[in-house]
């Protein structure tokens, strides 16, 4: 059994069993876990800040919509006038947005069962819920679709040089009702959003969750920094919505990947060597 499919399995058994943060000071510490029920984002893009600098988007001249919309789906083109993008990153969208306007479309991590990344990971699927598992010295935030894992480590500092990997190192804290995570050691090969924005090894996003409307909406900030590819720090929002689950189901994407209309999105990944 590979670590990951081991801490999907520890995770499984104690949302099942109901296990939930225990604080010294009642009621000091947010309970996102619940084990009949999950967070359903509102969309899988981000939604934009209050104010400043914001995440990429569609372009307007090419507006998305998705299979959930309502309208006619089309495909995603990225608005490359966004201020934040370093030149490098510009042609990089130009290319997968000449693609997907010839009908080629580029693949998506979800799409082609590769990790999301951070903060891709806050967008990878609107169909999937997210589960919390808290417990002394560590959160776990699982996404249902090909049950990804992230472990955020409480209470401590970061290494002084974390390895890069998919997911990076993340550290978190509780801070006025707020789950605060700090995530850096990210390598580059995700991508910040659906529109495939590329990103360097010097990414370091904060994510902060927050429960709302008497817990039944959770609102998450996310703040990113990469010098090496955004002209600035910029901001981003989501948003989830709890609704009742019977349990966590099963949804292992490369043993159910399927590419129906020819899109690239196999094949699916394949490891060099066992990780166990």
């Amino acid at each position: 059994m590979t670590r990951q499919l081991a801490s999907i399995a520890i995770a499984a058994g104690l949302l099942c069993a109901g296990v939930g943060p225990r604080d010294a000071a009642a009621g000091a510490v947010p309970d996102f876990s619940h084990a009949d029920t999950g967070w359903f984002p509102v969309g899988d893009d981000f939604l934009p800040p209050s104010s400043g600098p914001g995440p990429v988007v569609s372009d307007p001249a090419h507006p998305y919509y998705s299979n959930q919309s309502g309208r006619q789906p089309t495909d995603r083109v990225a608005d490359i006038a966004n201020p934040i993008l370093k030149p490098w990153v510009v042609a990089r969208l130009k290319k997968s947005n000449a693609e997907s306007l010839a009908g080629h479309v580029p693949y998506s991590p979800r799409e082609t069962c590769w990790p999301a990344g951070v903060p891709g990971f806050d967008v990878f699927s609107r169909l999937r819920p997210v589960y919390f598992l808290q417990r002394p010295g560590e959160v776990l935030i699982i996404n249902e679709g090909d049950q990804q894992v992230r472990h955020i480590w409480m209470n401590v500092q970061h290494s002084r040089n974390p390895k890069q990997s998919w997911y990076g190192e993340s550290v978190g804290h509780f801070e006025n009702g707020e789950l605060v995570v700090d995530t850096i050691g990210l390598n580059d090969k995700t991508f910040v959003d659906n529109y495939l924005t590329p990103h360097t090894t010097a990414l370091h996003v904060v994510e902060r969750f927050k429960l709302a409307d008497a817990g039944k909406t959770m609102q998450l900030s996310i703040t990113v920094e990469d010098p090496g590819a955004f002209n600035m720090a910029w901001s981003a929002r989501q948003v989830y919505h709890r609704k009742p689950q019977e349990k966590m189901q099963e949804a292992v994407c490369a043993e159910n990947n399927v590419d129906f209309f020819n899109k690239g999105y196999v094949p699916i990944p394949r490891a060099a060597k066992p990780d166990f």
